[in-house]
């Protein structure tokens, strides 16, 4: 039930404590930090407030009276749980600044957020600060973004599309996808690029459904050739994109994936990047949090400043 009006702050109790290890004002006064007046006043307006009389006063001194005692008794167990509350809030401030429970979608966490840890890391040394622990998880978007809405993760990064309407966002970073074959697949002697409606009548190898960049291709191919395209179904859809690469290198046919994951695999000429033509691939790379707009103080808010740093054009 919610509390009266006559409810003293616990501001005015702690003076009334005060008062009551002191055996006057004036050591109370000396005890708050505070003038004798000031805490006259505060107990002449607590006792108005609760309509109970409280101290005693006479040319002799200040004491408390008979309720006055019991309100002090009240007052001492009120305030020892509210000074445990007071300490767990700390701690817990403390906990959200130290450790960091981040999860990521798998393209982001392969490929970025070591760096942007490690430099997270490096950064708080300089300050001579110890830097965040971190808790990361990897899963596609879709498990990121539930594990954000169920408070199981502080912050998420994802590769989607579109940011999930119930859930604040910020643009950390910027990637592509492209079209990848193994090294003796038909389509490298091909002179024309592959175009948007060749590519969805094809059968690629694909991530799994909720994935990020199965997503943002099929978003892709949908802008392109309009909302009632027929994709045809993947070669096979599997969990990571490590996987992908592998079938692809395996022979399983050709794959869209982000830049970043087949880099390496390009310039070691494992895997022949082909033309795409009349698509755009390009996706934008977010944070997601819970609450307000403005990332929650302490290490979530810590990494996307830095993160924001990081990848700011020179």
């Amino acid at each position: 039930m919610p509390l009266s009006a006559r409810m003293p702050e616990l501001g005015a109790l702690e003076v009334l404590l005060a008062v009551a290890r002191g055996g006057s004002l004036n050591a109370a006064a000396r005890e708050v930090g505070v003038s004798q007046q000031a805490v006259s006043a505060r107990i002449s307006s607590m006792e108005a407030q609760t309509g109970v009389p409280l101290v005693t006063r006479s040319a002799r001194g200040s004491a408390l009276t008979p309720a006055g005692v019991v309100v002090v008794e009240w007052a001492s167990r009120l305030l020892d749980v509210a000074g445990e509350l007071d300490a767990g809030l700390a701690a817990l401030r403390q906990d959200r600044r130290t450790r960091l429970r981040v999860s990521a979608s798998l393209t982001i966490a392969e490929h970025l957020l070591p760096g942007w840890l490690v430099s997270l890391q490096a950064a708080a040394r300089q300050r001579a600060q110890a830097g965040p622990e971190v808790v990361l998880t990897a899963a596609n978007s879709d498990t990121v973004i539930e594990q954000v809405r169920r408070d199981q993760a502080d912050v998420g990064f994802v590769e989607g599309p579109q940011a999930p309407r119930d859930l604040r966002s910020r643009v950390v970073g910027r990637d592509a996808l492209t079209l990848v074959v193994r090294h003796d697949h038909p389509w490298t002697r091909r002179r024309r690029p592959v175009a948007a409606q060749e590519l969805a009548a094809t059968a690629l190898v694909s991530r799994e459904p909720g994935s990020g960049t199965r997503d943002a291709l099929v978003a892709a191919l949908r802008a392109a050739l309009g909302p009632g395209a027929v994709l045809t179904p993947p070669a096979m859809a599997l969990s990571t994109t490590t996987a992908v690469r592998a079938a692809v290198l395996a022979g399983a046919g050709p794959a869209v994936l982000s830049e970043l994951a087949v880099a390496d695999d390009i310039a070691g000429h494992r895997l022949r990047r082909v033309p795409l033509d009349g698509l755009d691939l390009h996706r934008e790379l977010r944070a997601i949090w819970r609450g307000p707009s403005r990332p929650p103080a302490g290490a979530v808010r810590d990494l996307i400043a830095h993160i924001a740093l990081r990848e700011r054009p020179a």
